[in-house]
């Protein structure tokens, strides 16, 4: 294979070189692609470039011959398409660079041990045309449901990664809690650290110096005297587990259905719904084209239920838009 050029495409700005390279040439090791780059072979508009150089479309990289490409994958498994269907109808908010999705309760964002279905195992379903597969940018866990973000581009999902790791994005959780916090609002500052015990790995409160430092702020917005409350939660961290912990360790008031971290007073009495009332509200991040994109996922069907049963008013769900 002879020495090419590529110029790099609009879908592929803002990601790091070395993961184009990965990318589109799948049997390139990394030990292989730093040789190439400290002896000048890789080259970025005739300049020698580092592993970590963000790429700009319209820029030619030089591409010394590479190695051949590994046998193809076996093909996917078709998509049901009454799931396909199903998978398009909790779309929130789509354009050519994202697409928003309501999750619903009890659907694992990724696979696992035992997870055989699960929401990335059926993004060719959300292509709308698109050459490339939509992504992940962030999670929610199984049964939390609200807002989850999905990049339709590289350069897309290489924005909006930054934006979660650097805190741009601000996030909203709405969650129904046994009792009333005493103060109504304030800030947590509680680290966590993992735990593996006999029921599987859990997180808990940690004073260790490995411990990850976790903060929320949290406001009472509603309540049905000191039986249970309604919290608007928003994460300043982004940790394991973190507002599940949060709020039954640091406010001793459990999420509603939360045996996991709650135990049974996460399960009270008259509460027909053990389900998580834990929701993903709002979502507010710069939109990867300029601006700002504000995303909101009305209450799932459990917590509509819930908050008629405690007389919470239900307050009229915002739209999806990008501002610029």
């Amino acid at each position: 294979m002879p020495v090419t050029t590529r110029t790099v495409r609009p879908a592929d700005g803002e990601i790091r070189l070395d993961r184009w390279f990965h990318r589109h040439f799948p049997a390139l090791t990394q030990g292989a692609l730093q040789k190439m780059l400290r002896s000048g072979q890789i080259r970025v508009d005739g300049k020698r470039a580092e592993s970590n150089t963000r790429l700009v479309p319209g820029q030619v990289l030089r591409i010394p011959p590479m190695p051949d490409a590994p046998a193809p994958k076996a093909e996917p498994k078709p998509i049901d398409p009454r799931e396909a269907a199903a998978l398009e109808r909790l779309v929130i908010y789509r354009d050519d660079s994202v697409i928003a999705l309501d999750k619903p309760q009890g659907m694992p964002v990724q696979g696992g041990p035992g997870i055989a279905k699960h929401i990335d195992g059926m993004l060719d379903a959300l292509r709308f045309g698109n050459e490339e597969r939509p992504r992940l940018v962030h999670r929610l866990d199984r049964d939390t449901t609200g807002v989850l973000l999905l990049a339709r581009t590289p350069a897309a999902a290489s924005k909006l990664a930054a934006a979660f790791r650097g805190r741009d994005a601000e996030k909203t959780y709405w969650a129904i809690v046994v009792g009333r916090p005493h103060p109504l609002e304030g800030r947590i500052d509680m680290p966590l650290a993992k735990h593996a015990g006999g029921h599987g790995e859990r997180v808990v409160p940690s004073d260790a110096k490995d411990a990850a430092r976790a903060v929320t702020l949290f406001r009472t917005i509603d309540s049905a005297q000191k039986q249970a409350a309604l919290l608007e939660l928003t994460p300043l961290t982004g940790r394991t587990h973190q507002l599940r912990v949060h709020c039954a360790s640091a406010l001793k008031c459990p999420i509603l259905g939360d045996g996991k971290y709650g135990g049974a007073a996460a399960h009270p009495e008259g509460f027909g719904d053990r389900s998580l009332h834990l929701h993903a509200r709002a979502l507010r991040v710069p939109h990867p084209e300029g601006g700002m994109l504000e995303l909101a996922a009305p209450l799932p069907p459990h917590m509509k239920d819930t908050f008629a049963f405690l007389g919470f008013d239900r307050p009229r769900t915002p739209s999806c838009r990008r501002v610029r």
